[in-house]
């Protein structure tokens, strides 16, 4: 078709019409899409505002920056002759992964306040808080709480590498991706398991990882042993590790505390008091403290004692001045007290030296395996093995070591190695892992003044002490106590209220506890002693002869001396989640078989009352504290307490005194220097615990040894011997005198008969078949006994035929026998060949 010029011109001019309509159309479209986006950025940006300005308001906490809390003092412990041995600073730092229930609520609460207000509201995404963070974010203001909730939080550090994304798109994508499994996490694992993970990986500056670490790092302790205030501070520094650090940062993570502390009360995990009392505490000057001391490698680790002394302290802030933990807390670490105690320090160096010299132990002696693995499986889940899951890995694995005692740590590290190699799978990784050789057979050692009740020395275990406040074995352990129980338990009450003396004598003979087929068995193997008195089943330890005793007694008269004897760790009545009952009011106790134990401090005042003439006196650790001011706190006055006669704390002593001269106790003789002693030993049956308490006139001291774990291998004496080597070596540093122990006005001396208690014939129970049953016995006036014996028979016989004689002559022989009824024994006593014969009856 031919078109025409003013045609063609027509239809380019229709054409280009048509493009200028649609590039029109265009432009007005992108125009209505930009107003679109800028309307709506207007209004999101009006909303954030709004939104922060509201959330800032509501969480600010009403405080100045004049309130920052200055650096503070240290306090300084000095020991009896006033020279300096402490200033209270921290120590090195350990990390562990730690399950949700050993980390504190308060914890917990702390960082969900500031991290996840909605953490157990919403599923796993927080749309309130995305809209919040948004707000925040636009306009420019700094969000105190994030958009990521912890689960996001938690699979951002597991999953995501930690999302350090170098692009928008990607950080777009992981958000995303993050989002989406975090509502599938939640459903899968629930909530306590996510923040378990959670506070065992996030990021709190200086290097650490988890809670625990952190706590170790800044406060010098687990993370189970931290307060509100405390917990605040570690979660304020989850936002930004660098920014908010304690030690760097201080002023920035100060004011993020306060935050935390704020919205902690506002979502009401905390009270008014509490908020209070955690805003005043001078958190910062333990945190420098402890840092201090890493950056000078100095090592602050305090000793058993120091240890010892903190407790008290704090103890006694609390209930004698009403301070609060934290109050107390910070009176010791940062209002610059002077602690006086009442450690002689070259007294502790003796029993340091003695405690930690080799030759006392067993040749080869071998270290305890304390192990720890934590491992993140490759899906994730974490998983923690302790030398349990070693000790059944080597049992299953048929080798010779699986006690976890060794004496080569080069053997011990072997296993470990085969260990992991077995634990570990394909993807898997270890987070921590903690190694730990303990020195065993352990011991303690508490050194005492009687009639003070100063404690001038403790061990609170054998070996290099590695952090401060740890296991103290002097203060803290509970052990069974073995037969040191049986003067406390039974003999004891017997003689002050009970109306028994040391000459009373009991049958050891077979004997089983009422309504059981147990029988209670004797450490002797040599066999049944017979009839023996009560001063007899002291001084060789007899159990049936104690059992036997505490059932006269009656197991709550026994119970309630104790008590008056300061123990603490007694059990009254407790029912388990299974129904069963536990009571220390039973026979059992007599023997020292209790339901918790006892510490070697308790039970070494508790032999201190007995040296003291029958006044007990609580331990003694410091004597007065005084503030930066000079002004006395507190005064730790000492009073005795009279729980017992002064006539039976001497009549016990006489008794111990044959338990150190011929008795179980031989050991614990001195050998070079002469010194009245009295002492009684103990050992359980399960050979785990050896002890050994006794006293001079000047001192009492008690010692432990063992193991830390159950594990059943004798020590012989040596406990004795370094408990003898101790006491000796300080009475002769002390330059003391020997004095006999003072014999009050109301002790009477009668020469009894040993098998029945009743006054001696001459001429009859000295001449026994036996041998002398003669016995210089003392009594509290009063008690002494009246009738003579009656329990030996003299029968005469023909010199020339053998027969019995009616009368005795001259040539006659004559024989004493024991008059005792045996027809129901199922075993025979020493007693028994001496019995009279049943021809005879």
């Amino acid at each position: 078709m031919n078109y025409g010029k003013k045609e063609i011109d027509r239809k380019i001019k229709t054409l280009n019409s048509s493009k200028r309509k649609v590039l029109n159309k265009i432009k007005l479209n992108l125009k209505i899409i930009v107003v679109i986006v800028i309307l709506t950025s207007v209004l999101c940006t009006a909303f954030s505002v709004v939104g922060v300005v509201r959330g800032l308001a509501d969480s600010a906490p009403k405080i100045s920056e004049e309130s920052m809390i200055p650096d503070g003092y240290p306090s300084t412990v000095y020991d009896s002759n006033g020279n300096k041995i402490q200033t209270l600073m921290g120590s090195n730092a350990n990390r562990v992964y730690k399950k949700i229930e050993d980390i504190p609520i308060c914890v917990q609460n702390a960082f969900i306040a500031i991290e996840d207000a909605r953490f157990y509201k919403h599923s796993g995404v927080d749309l309130q808080g995305i809209i919040r963070a948004l707000y925040s974010s636009l306009s420019d203001e700094k969000m105190t709480q994030g958009a990521s909730t912890i689960t996001q939080q938690l699979l951002k550090n597991q999953i995501f590498g930690g999302g350090n994304e170098k692009t928008f798109f990607g950080k777009l994508s992981r958000k995303i991706q993050e989002q989406c499994l975090a509502i599938r996490l939640e459903n899968n694992i629930g909530k306590k398991k996510i923040l378990e993970y959670y506070l065992n990986t996030i990021n709190l500056g200086q290097n650490t990882m988890g809670v625990e670490t952190a706590s170790r790092r800044y406060f010098n302790k687990s993370v189970s042993k931290l307060n509100v205030s405390e917990a605040a501070v570690l979660a304020g520094i989850t936002q930004n590790p660098t920014e908010y650090n304690p030690i760097t940062n201080q002023q920035n993570n100060e004011a993020k505390r306060k935050i935390v502390l704020k919205n902690m009360l506002d979502q009401k995990y905390i009270t008014e008091d509490e908020y209070e009392d955690a805003l005043g505490d001078d958190v910062y000057s333990r945190i420098k403290s402890v840092n201090e001391q890493k950056i000078s490698g100095k090592s602050m680790i305090n000793s058993y004692y120091v240890d010892a002394v903190i407790d008290n302290v704090i103890s006694d802030l609390k209930q004698k001045l009403g301070y609060t933990e934290t109050q107390a807390y910070n009176a010791i670490y940062r209002e610059g007290l002077k602690i006086y105690t009442c450690q002689d320090g070259a007294l502790q160096k003796i029993c340091d030296d003695v405690i930690n010299d080799d030759k006392y132990y067993p040749k080869g002696t071998k270290s305890y395996l304390s192990y720890e693995l934590n491992v993140v499986k490759a899906d994730k889940d974490v998983v923690q093995y302790t030398e349990r899951d070693l000790k059944s890995f080597l049992i299953d694995s048929h080798i010779k070591d699986s006690s976890l005692y060794f004496k080569s740590k080069k053997t011990a590290k072997k296993y470990i190695k085969r260990f992991k190699k077995k634990m570990l799978g394909k993807g898997d990784r270890i987070s921590s892992e903690i190694i730990n050789f303990i020195k065993q057979p352990q011991a303690s050692f508490v050194l005492m003044e009687q009639d003070t009740g100063k404690v001038r020395a403790i061990v609170g275990g054998r070996g290099e002490k590695k952090a401060n406040r740890t296991l103290n074995r002097a203060t803290y352990s509970k052990r069974q106590p073995g037969s040191t129980f049986k003067v406390l338990s039974t003999y004891l009450p017997a003689l002050d209220t009970c109306g028994m003396t040391l000459a009373d004598v009991m049958d050891d003979a077979p004997f089983r506890y009422p309504g059981t087929n147990k029988k209670v068995k004797d450490w002797d193997s040599s066999g049944y002693k017979g009839l023996t008195s009560l001063r007899q089943g002291i001084v060789d330890s007899v159990n049936v002869v104690t059992v036997k005793t505490f059932q006269k007694v009656t197991p709550q008269t026994g119970f309630d001396y104790l008590l008056n004897l300061g123990f603490t760790t007694l059990v009254d009545r407790r029912e388990s989640t299974d129904g069963r009952i536990y009571t220390d009011i039973q026979l059992p106790t007599a023997l020292g078989g209790l339901t918790d134990g006892v510490t070697n401090s308790e039970l070494t005042a508790a032999y201190a009352a007995i040296a003291n003439g029958g006044k007990y006196i609580k331990p003694v650790y410091y004597t007065k504290i005084v503030d930066s001011k000079g002004k006395v706190l507190l005064k730790n006055n000492s009073y005795g307490k009279r729980i017992m006669k002064e006539s039976t704390a001497w009549l016990l002593t006489d008794a111990m005194k044959e338990v150190i001269s011929d008795g179980t106790g031989k050991a614990a003789a001195f050998k070079h220097i002469k010194m009245s002693q009295a002492g009684k030993t103990g050992t359980t049956s399960d050979n785990t615990d050896f002890w050994f308490e006794g006293y001079t006139p000047y001192y009492t001291a008690g010692i432990w040894m063992g193991y830390d774990s159950m594990f059943n291998q004798s020590q012989g004496s040596a406990h004795k011997q370094m408990w003898s080597a101790i006491m000796e070596k300080v009475h002769k540093y002390k330059k003391l005198k020997d004095k006999s122990f003072k014999m009050p006005i109301d002790i009477v001396a009668r020469n009894i008969c040993k098998k029945c208690g009743k006054l001696a014939i001459t001429g009859l129970c000295d001449k026994a078949l036996d041998g002398n049953d003669i016995k210089l016995e003392y009594f509290a006036k009063g008690t002494q006994p009246k009738e003579s014996c009656d329990c030996h028979v003299k029968y005469s016989f023909s010199g020339t035929t053998g027969k019995l004689l009616s009368s005795t002559s001259d040539s006659a022989n004559v024989k004493i026998y024991l008059k005792k009824d045996e027809s129901s024994y199922t075993e025979a006593t020493k007693d028994t060949p001496y019995i009279i014969p049943n021809m005879l009856k």
